[in-house]
């Protein structure tokens, strides 16, 4: 089953600690020092023109986000249910679909 979901790193804040990088292999090592986010087709955003990188997910690896965001020192990753995803599991809960 897949999810949809928004991944959001604050690059001011990372400090290049990389507890990401072995708990989600979309976390890379940016020529900078500092992580970046990989895109699922292996095209990685270039992480020095911005202080934020957000990718989108629509994939079954929502924990390995989760546990990036989790690990990381400095909570410089930020792992969100887009609200498509947010408006289904609410419909279900509430017995119906939408």
């Amino acid at each position: 089953m897949t999810t949809e979901y928004r991944i959001r790193l604050d690059r001011e804040a990372c400090d290049g600690v990389f507890a990401c990088l072995v708990r989600d292999d979309r976390f890379v090592e940016a020529d900078d020092g500092l992580a970046a986010i990989e895109a699922g087709d292996g095209a990685a955003a270039d992480p020095t023109d911005s202080d934020e990188l957000v990718v989108d997910a629509d994939d079954d690896r929502l924990r390995d986000a989760e546990a990036a965001a989790r690990a990381c020192p400095l909570d410089a990753i930020e792992v969100t249910r887009t609200a498509a995803e947010t408006e289904g599991a609410t419909a279900q809960a509430q017995g119906g679909e939408r």
